[in-house]
This record gives structure tokens, sequence and C-alpha cells, in this order.
């Protein structure tokens, strides 16, 4: 019977996926997107979402607790400073999936996993509304 199992364990003992979980999560925190298989992204993201809703709250509990995964000083300043900010008034959905099509070597299909709101997206979205105040 297959009744609670929570987690893919992605063909994994426990130390290695714990560390794929880090090293995935610290690239999407500094690159705010990678690509990877479908199965990856889907464990990442349920991991991603659950930090980037403690940190919105900037308390040294919840930094600790984030440290647990992310080893990065720098990481962890950007995803408190920098990435929480950007979804304070957004109550969950802070990545998404998209769909790249089929790997050639072994069929695995390929996924995009981003930040919603990416640094990039932010500042085109601030220069539309200044020109739009601005002729208006």
């Amino acid at each position: 019977m297959k009744h609670r199992i929570g987690f893919n364990r992605l063909s994994r003992k426990a130390s290695h996926r714990k560390a794929l979980y880090r090293n995935m999560l610290q690239a999407l925190f500094r690159y705010e997107r990678i690509k990877t298989t479908k199965a990856k992204a889907r464990e990442i993201r349920r991991l991603a979402e659950k930090m980037i809703t403690r940190a919105k709250n900037d308390t040294v509990h919840n930094r600790r607790i984030i440290f647990k995964y992310i080893h990065n000083k720098s990481i962890l300043d950007k995803l408190f400073k920098d990435i929480a900010p950007r979804f304070k008034e957004r109550p969950g959905g802070y990545t998404r999936i998209l769909k790249l099509g089929f790997r050639y070597s072994d069929g695995a299909e390929m996924v995009l996993l981003e930040l919603v709101e990416r640094k990039e997206l932010v500042k085109k979205k601030k220069k539309e509304k200044e020109t739009a105040a601005s002729e208006g």
C-alpha cells in the first residue's frame, strides 16, 4: 500500500538527498532560476516555498532554521533582505515550473524552476510604471 508516503526519495540515500537539496536551493536563491528534472523541481519547490515564507519574518530564530539548509551567508542575506521582501504581499506561490521538453540522453522531463518575481522582471515593471506616470 502507498499510504503516508510524504515525499519522493529520488532514488538516493538520505545524506545524498539532503546534499542535493542544499545545493539546488542555494542555486535557486543565487540565480533565481534553475534548469532541472521535473521530479527534483517539485521537491525543491516544496522547500523553497517554506523558506521564503519563513524569511518574510526576519528573526534570529528563522535565520537559524534556514541556515540548516543554506550554509552560505551571502545567499542567506539575499533571501532575507532581497527575495523575501519582494513577496511580502503574496500569500504563497513564489515559484513556477516551466516545462522544457525531454532530455536527449535518458528522456527525463526537463523543467525550469524559477521565482515568480525575479529581479530583472521587477526592474522592468518599475520602468513601465515610471513611463506610464510621466506620459499620463
